[in-house]
């Protein structure tokens, strides 16, 4: 007896947790009943599916049967006696945010009652599994944000539908407020309310270039009054700050008027707020970043100051170095800043959540895409980087890029600046400069040896041309001139024509040195022509022009 008892009480006990679990696995929510105020739902809903849900608010919503869809909204929150009256007005109500805010990519609405999605991908946290709840969009609004939520309910004595959440139907008239039609806009005519073209209002169509036109005005006596204010300065370094903040600030007043604008007087519907959210989150991030980096950049000349110093010369090595750390660690700069800007931007925007390419974000399509259009931005950048890490070649230094005697002027975030010897400038890619060879007379010790080489005959007197070295070197500056130990005559060759004669002037400065090879050429050749004078040999080898070409 006690046996019987005992497997009684097991068989008891596994049935009631079976039918737990099979309860707990229904894909639905069970109530007593649902919206009982409402009565009955017509014929005319439809909440099998989500998308059908949905479909029924736009449908009904058409015709301004509000009556019926509130049936589309849980009012189980609010007492039966007042869903007749509050149920069609907050059915309009998230009518309208949905119109204003939201661009619906009608794909992406689940059309299963069980709310599989087939579409999904096998990694998908949900792949696979029915649902009961689907959260559809989110608010930022508020410290927590607002989440749009469809959920299956079955009451009693019916069938599984698809209604939108109480709690989304709590967060309705909160949303409104912050998101519904503006005072203006009430006050508006009902002609300029109705219907234009690709869903957008009449006075959309005419409040957009208003809100434009406002917006480039005000930028414009920003502007102005910036100007004034840069003319009534007198420090440098303030006049400078002015200036850098100028064009920030210029942003800022244009967008300002626009997110106010559409904010405030003119609330635009989803299609056109899916651009003007973005833009303004743009606006906001790029004025402040870009205020921060032209300061930064204004007081960090005004402290190094080498607006008013020649980096090309050789007492200026210290201060070159420094440039170019100084310039490297500007690019750095504005390099993070614009990431944390971007990363700002897209993440308070939403910009692919509301663009609709969320699944073409997440699997990293769009980030492939960008970074195969800038490869050769960031290449040059990155190479930029490199320049002024390795210091290969520093702000000032005299180099020599395909045939080009070169001072380096510049060193930006995608181009190197050159001035040739005749002042000429010559703009190269940052990676193609990186990727060619060139000379960089100043890299290391400035000192460098030029030579002089002269196609003399063979008969001429050699130690007469040694011994008139020094005085050539006497007539030159002795500051731009290195150890005179290391000037020399060599003869490095000989053909028909005559022998090769080479000779080595030390020069101290890289800069100067061209200058001085020029001044001893003249000088040498004016010895030569006195030594030929003077020996009545012949000193410079002579050809026909057949011969020499």
């Amino acid at each position: 007896m006690l046996r019987f008892i005992a497997l009684l009480t097991v068989g008891l006990l596994a049935y009631v947790v079976l039918t737990d679990d099979a309860k707990a696995s229904e894909p639905w929510f069970e109530t007593e009943t649902l919206n009982a105020g409402l009565g009955a739902a017509p014929d005319r809903v439809d909440r099998s599916t989500p998308r059908a849900t949905l479909e029924s608010l736009y449908r009904l919503a058409s015709i301004d049967d509000w009556d019926a869809a509130a049936h589309l909204l849980d009012l189980s929150d609010i007492t039966p006696s007042l869903q007749p009256e509050t149920g069609p007005k907050l059915a309009a109500q998230l009518k309208s945010i949905l119109d204003r805010k939201i661009v619906i990519d009608w794909s992406q609405i689940v059309d299963r009652p069980d709310a599989l999605d087939v579409s999904e991908s096998s990694r998908a946290a949900t792949a696979g599994m029915v649902r009961r709840s689907l959260r559809l969009w989110e608010f930022d609004v508020g410290v927590v944000p607002t989440a749009i939520r469809m959920n299956r309910i079955k009451p009693e004595d019916g069938d599984p539908v698809w209604v939108f959440a109480s709690r989304t139907v709590e967060n309705i008239t909160p949303l409104y407020e912050e998101f519904g039609p503006s005072r203006f806009e009430k006050w508006l005519p009902r002609v300029l309310r109705k219907e234009a073209v690709w869903s957008l209002m009449w006075w959309e169509l005419i409040g957009l270039p208003v809100i434009a036109a406002l917006s480039v005005a005000v930028g414009y006596v920003v502007n102005r009054i910036v100007r004034a204010i840069r003319r009534r300065i007198s420090g440098r370094l303030p006049s400078r700050i002015v200036r850098a903040a100028s064009t920030p600030l210029i942003i800022a007043a244009i967008t300002t008027v626009a997110w106010w604008g559409a904010k405030n007087v003119f609330v635009f519907s989803g299609r056109i707020d899916v651009f003007i959210s973005p833009l303004v989150a743009v606006g906001f991030v790029t004025a402040l970043l870009m205020l921060i980096l032209n300061v930064l950049e204004e007081v960090m000349d005004a402290l190094v100051g080498f607006d008013d110093i020649d980096l090309t010369t050789r007492e200026e090595a210290e201060k070159r170095e420094m440039a170019t750390k100084v310039a490297a660690l500007r690019r750095m700069l504005a390099l993070v800043i614009f990431l944390i800007g971007a990363g700002i931007v897209l993440s308070t925007a939403n910009v692919f959540e509301w663009l609709g390419l969320s699944i073409l974000a997440s699997a990293g399509a769009l980030t492939l895409v960008l970074g195969f259009a800038a490869r050769k931005v960031l290449g040059n950048i990155m190479a930029s980087l490199q320049i002024s890490l390795n210091q290969s070649a520093q702000v000032g230094d005299r180099v020599v890029y395909e045939d080009h005697l070169c001072h380096v002027e510049r060193i930006n975030f995608t181009y190197v600046q050159l001035r040739d010897w005749d002042g000429t400038r010559l703009i190269v890619p940052v990676e193609e400069f990186v990727s060619n060879t060139f000379e960089n007379w100043t890299l290391k010790t400035p000192e460098m040896l030029r030579i002089l080489k002269f196609k003399l005959a063979p008969t001429v007197d050699l130690d007469a041309l040694r011994d008139a070295l020094p005085d050539v070197l006497d007539t030159l500056d002795p500051k731009e001139l290195d150890d005179r130990d290391k000037a020399k005559m060599v003869v490095t060759g000989q053909d028909v024509f005559g022998i090769d004669v080479w000779f080595y002037v030390p020069c101290a400065d890289p800069n100067t040195s061209w200058d001085i090879a020029c001044a001893a050429r003249e000088e040498l050749v004016r010895r030569m022509a006195r030594i030929e004078k003077e020996t009545e040999q012949p000193v410079f080898a002579e050809a026909t022009p057949a011969e020499a070409a």
